[in-house]
């Protein structure tokens, strides 16, 4: 009888972070291709761009007009996901149920060059980008139970304007990924009396099979669980709950691991490489977790 090959024959993973499965079949990796194929970006963009809504001293759509910034900045977006003023409304309709959220969404610019995507960036210009996220959450963080940073690169990503940008959404109610990731943290707790994401980072060290970068304070896996293509998984090395708890070293490393794996991507496929990243801590609750 044929002995099974997990790189040959389909099978089922468990992603113990969200206590769910996903299916994983290698061989369809041998399949012939002739669906699309991306052509090589070529255009180079400027520094500056005077249409820019987002470039130094440009005025946005809203009218306000940027700061002459000179490293990161930070504004309230001006087609915010979030407000602070929503309505209040609710209803116990099995079927058609909704709730209010209120909360607040803020655009961070990387830099004031519209041509540099992070990878381009150096590390000290990166670490300014780690600074304004520490800084924002724990600004926001003091309002809202849940605050996101996240990157969306590249217009099929859904990104509206090119100039290098993050946002952070800020909210009371935790997403539904956060809160399994949540939930199933504190299982494995309460059931192996360890942390898991620490005992799943000592043991892709150990196995070093998945491994795509490190350094002294960081991990880039492409996990186990892995339900998409090019999917890498950021982890500490220590213990941490939230951005706010950087050291200044470990915000240097964290800018370090980014331009690592950010540039590994764009090498990959030899273009400015389109993504979604976000950052998954505990909530700003003041709690332990």
């Amino acid at each position: 009888m044929e002995k099974f090959d997990p790189t040959e024959h389909p099978h089922r993973r468990y992603n113990p972070l969200i206590n769910e499965w996903v299916l994983v079949s290698p061989h369809r990796a041998k399949r012939p291709w002739q669906g699309q194929v991306e052509t090589l970006e070529v255009e180079q963009r400027p520094s500056y761009d005077e249409n820019c809504f987002l470039c130094s001293g440009n005025t946005r759509i809203n009218g306000e007009v940027n700061d002459n910034y000179k490293k990161t900045f930070v504004f309230t977006n001006d087609f915010a996901a979030l407000k602070t003023d929503t309505p209040q409304v609710s209803n116990d309709d099995p079927l058609f149920k909704m709730a209010t959220e209120q909360g607040e969404s803020r655009v961070i610019c990387f830099s004031p060059d519209h041509s540099k995507t992070l990878p381009q960036l150096s590390v000290d210009e990166i670490t300014e980008v780690v600074k304004t996220w520490q800084n924002q959450c724990e600004e926001i963080g003091q309002t809202y139970n849940w605050v996101q940073v996240f990157e969306n690169k590249g217009s099929m990503m859904g990104c509206s304007n090119p100039h290098p940008h993050g946002q952070i959404w800020a909210q009371q109610q935790l997403p539904t990924l956060v809160e399994k990731k949540q939930n199933a943290q504190s299982d494995y707790l309460t059931k192996h009396g360890s942390n898991l994401l620490e005992d799943y980072v000592q043991r892709e060290i150990e196995n070093q099979e998945r491994v795509v970068v490190s350094n002294d304070d960081w991990l880039v896996v492409v996990p186990y669980w892995a339900g998409w293509p090019f999917e890498t998984l950021l982890l500490p090395k220590f213990s941490i709950q939230r951005m706010t708890d950087l050291t200044p070293s470990q915000q240097v490393s964290l800018a370090d691991i980014v331009k690592q794996i950010t540039t590994k991507y764009d090498n990959l496929f030899n273009c400015s490489f389109p993504y979604s990243m976000g950052w998954h801590g505990a909530p700003y609750d003041s709690k332990e977790h």
